[in-house]
């Protein structure tokens, strides 16, 4: 029906109804000004004082030139400048584009170019790498500061972002209004496949998410949460931090998730929730600290990444027997949460990623996109306002992850009869040997549950007679040795023989993102001579 009214009602509705990523920190300081919001080394400020912050940043980004649609670029750990900017963009509508910091300038380069980004920001230890990613990119002349993290580093053009957050300013909300699909974030995904994609996320697809979140993840005001994974990755930032701040619960950033900095902040700040990915549970779990650590104030934990080999689950449980643990699955396209598996669902339902969160639909197709029934392996998809609105100037991706008004994951899965869904791999981690598929995930909860493995990675290499070879390499616990006719006799008494690796390497770490995924390329790479020599 179309509107009669005039374009000052219009606009005056719209203003009326705004409900933005920006609004969550004034809206959150207006019910618990008092009440601390974020701790971040010794800095400790209420959601007063974090709201003032976030206004006087926007302000001096207007300044400097940037406004709705531009995108400024984010170079850095996770810290106090850091939530900072994500809401201070947020409530300008400038596009806030997160950088991996463990990208090399070139990579950073191709990012800013793809982005057209209009001012970057970098912590002092990556300014050079920033420098030369900027001149590669041809964006020498756009604002640049620094995050310094209390120190002073003379570097010509280079601000301090402390100055804008900290100097005397105007505090009251930047005037503008963002739409629900306006962009706010472009996330780049780790580019397995090809040159990374941007992916935009507007305040309907966080919203929903933050929601889905909140209710499915059980999440409230009372929470106390450490932040140690990287919050340039949406699964902290935005299952989490960002929750936490439209919750109005109490945030403690740490720049990293260092096994004894990490125990010693949820024993110190009495924290109730935590986030990890299962590598870092099980560095938790493995580090010296963790029984003489104080963790009885923690009652959630939450993983994703990766699916928790199923013993580590339950050592989880024996060993924090209080806490109550969800699994999270989804991706950067889907803002980022799909699917749930909840605490009472954990080993009845055990290796499984749960049901749809509330604001999501999820189904399984196969090759031509038709609908499979329960037990049948196919493609993972879903329907939901979490979705991305696209990937930033690529119509052909875009398209082909949207087919059938649908979007395509890219993950191989299957459903049960009572809709529980079960992650089978990546389709390019379904390993193709003898004519067989296996998948990498079976294989690794196999060899999990040989006593004395502390970590596994089973992913395929080219073979000139299998096609590929099943190859795991194995991280033994601290003082366990472990021999090659172990592990084999082990997962033959568990898999099929064509299952069964061809090659077992022993290892001392696995190599891993900031985000705790296990860099399956790096391995792929590094044992790709094992098939040659066959």
């Amino acid at each position: 029906m179309p509107s009669a009214f005039t374009p000052q009602t219009t606009e005056a509705i719209a203003r009326a109804r705004r409900h933005s990523v920006g609004d969550l920190v004034r809206r959150t300081a207006l019910r618990y000004p008092d009440k601390l919001a974020v701790v971040s080394g010794d800095r400790r400020v209420s959601f007063a004082e974090f709201d003032a912050a976030v206004n006087r940043c926007a302000h001096t980004l207007a300044a400097r030139g940037l406004a709705k649609g531009d995108r400024l670029a984010l170079l850095s750990h996770n810290c106090w400048e850091f939530a900072v900017l994500v809401f201070a963009t947020a409530k300008l509508g400038v596009v806030l584009v997160p950088v991996n910091f463990m990208l090399g300038a070139a990579e950073v380069a191709y990012i800013l170019r793809h982005a057209g980004v209009s001012g970057m920001v970098a912590e002092a230890a990556l300014v050079g790498t920033a420098n030369e990613a900027l001149a590669s990119a041809e964006l020498d002349d756009v604002p640049r500061a620094r995050i310094s993290a209390g120190g002073t580093h003379d570097e010509p053009g280079w601000e301090e972002v402390t100055d804008w957050i900290e100097e005397p300013g105007d505090v009251s909300a930047p005037d503008v209004v963002v739409g629900d699909d306006d962009p706010l974030r472009l996330m780049y995904t780790s580019g397995t496949e090809s040159r990374p994609k941007g992916v935009m996320l507007s305040s309907r697809s966080l919203l929903a998410q933050y929601v889905s979140c909140a209710i499915d993840g059980s999440m409230s005001a009372d929470d106390v949460e450490v932040h140690s994974l990287p919050l340039y990755h949406c699964a902290q930032l935005d299952c989490f931090f960002s929750v936490d701040v439209y919750l109005g619960a109490t945030s403690v950033i740490l720049p990293g998730p260092d096994p004894a900095a990490l125990l010693a902040a949820v024993e110190r700040e009495r924290a109730t929730k935590l986030f990890a990915p299962p590598t870092v549970w099980i560095s938790l779990l493995r580090h010296e600290d963790f029984d003489r650590t104080d963790l009885s104030s923690l009652r959630k934990g939450y993983y994703g990444a990766s699916p928790m080999p199923v013993e580590v689950l339950r050592e989880l449980r024996e060993r924090l027997p209080e806490v109550e643990f969800w699994n999270f699955y989804g991706q950067t396209e889907m803002a980022p949460l799909a699917t749930i598996l909840r605490p009472h669902e954990q080993l009845p339902k055990a290796g499984s990623a749960g049901r749809p969160s509330i604001n999501v639909e999820t189904a399984i197709v196969d090759e031509q996109d038709n609908p499979l029934p329960p037990g049948e392996i196919g493609e993972i998809v879903h329907r939901s306002p979490h979705a991305t609105l696209g990937y930033y100037d690529d119509e052909e991706k875009t398209a082909e992850a949207f087919r059938g008004g649908w979007f395509h994951s890219g993950d191989l899965g299957v459903l049960d009869a009572d809709g529980y869904l079960s992650v089978v791999d990546r389709k390019k981690d379904m390993i193709k040997t003898g004519g067989e598929n296996v998948a990498s995930r079976e294989v690794e909860e196999a060899i999990y549950l040989l006593d004395g493995v502390a970590e596994v990675a089973v992913f395929g290499i080219s073979h000139p007679h299998w096609i590929e070879a099943v190859t795991a390499v194995v991280v033994p616990r601290e003082g366990v040795t472990l021999t090659e006719e172990q592990v084999l006799a082990h997962v033959r008494g568990h898999l099929a023989g064509y299952k069964c690796p061809k090659y077992v390497v022993f290892a001392g770490a696995l190599p891993k993102n900031p985000s705790g995924k296990i860099l399956k390329r790096a391995l792929r790479a590094q044992h790709a001579a094992l098939g040659e020599k066959s």
